[in-house]
């Protein structure tokens, strides 16, 4: 008789992904401390334009950015906070205009929490901060029902573009659904730009896009006891100019097999076969505003860096979705 294996939720994953054909992986499962600290390393590149767009827009607009905001006590909410580097902008910016306010960074991973916690601590040391660590719709729906103060909710650095246009949307209804009509959104998009410019934030020459992709592998031979050989495959980077997708894949470097012994299974590569690890949507204004309105909210402002790649797009709940 076949052995039973109770599986989760990640262990699920992996197997599902690993046995379809294309293979795939899922890119939330990155970011364990490892892949944590691997992008921030990535954030860091001159390659990276990313960072320093949304630097440069909250420099520049965190004066617009908080006329919009309430005027009373309300809760700064991020989600995948990581090291907090762009919204101390803001946290000092608001602290220094004596603003009421309480800041709840949240991020899957439980050293990101405490790093990000130890520095504000000693940089904002007047700031209220509650860190929280796991899912993002579990604990603002928790905290929605325990505090009615309106939330100010961050998704920063394009973290949309990881989604497809379905998922996308599948994402900000069940965002919207833990969101009080006074509630506004934050919302990072990385904008359609010179092909070149975009592969070489995402296929760096120093490697970190690489070993952030592959540190998957290595985390899913630690987790479920595998025995992946990380340089027997290659970090791949494609860009579609007339789409906006640029698109993330590990390939086989040669025919073989992987044995995920947790899972009592065999995983077969041919020489040249990928799996496709993530994808990057870059945006333009009007998906940006189709992406809104099919969503059930609306678009109070967009801020943009100087050379416009960027865009931080302040959002509020759609009046007749109440």
């Amino acid at each position: 008789m076949e052995q039973q294996i109770s599986i989760t939720e990640f262990e699920k994953d992996i197997l599902q992904g690993l046995s379809s054909s294309p293979k795939h992986l899922y890119s939330k499962y990155f970011y364990d401390d490892e892949g944590s600290r691997i992008f921030q390393d990535i954030m860091g590149m001159p390659e990276y334009y990313l960072t320093n767009c949304e630097l440069e827009i909250f420099n520049t607009h965190k004066g617009g950015i908080l006329s919009h905001l309430p005027k009373s006590h309300f809760e700064l909410i991020e989600l995948g906070a990581g090291d907090g580097l762009k919204t101390k902008i803001l946290l000092s910016y608001f602290l220094k205009q004596q603003v009421d306010f309480k800041y709840i960074p949240i991020d899957i991973s439980k050293d990101a929490v405490k790093k990000l916690l130890i520095t504000l601590k000693k940089e904002l040391p007047m700031l209220n901060v509650d860190g929280q660590i796991g899912d993002y719709f579990k604990l603002i729906g928790d905290l929605n029902t325990n505090d009615k103060s309106p939330k100010i909710i961050l998704f920063l650095g394009s973290n949309i573009g990881n989604f497809n246009q379905n998922k996308a949307l599948a994402f900000l209804h069940e965002l919207k659904a833990v969101m009080h009509s006074k509630d506004l959104l934050l919302i990072g998009f990385d904008l359609k730009k010179d092909k070149d410019l975009i592969l070489k934030a995402y296929n760096d020459p120093h490697g970190h896009t690489a070993a952030f992709n592959l540190n998957l592998l290595r985390r899913i031979n630690r987790e479920l006891n595998a025995d992946f050989t990380l340089n027997d495959f290659q970090h791949i980077e494609t860009y579609d100019s007339e789409s906006g997708t640029a698109k993330s894949y590990l390939l086989s470097l040669k025919k073989q097999e992987v044995f995920i012994r947790k899972l009592m299974k065999n995983i077969s590569f041919n020489k040249g076969e990928s799996i496709y690890m993530e994808m990057s949507q870059k945006y333009d204004h009007e998906m940006i505003d189709n992406l809104a309105k099919s969503s059930g909210f609306e678009v109070i402002k967009n801020y943009h860096d100087s050379q416009n790649y960027y865009s931080n797009s302040l959002w509020r709940v759609l009046p007749s979705s109440e």
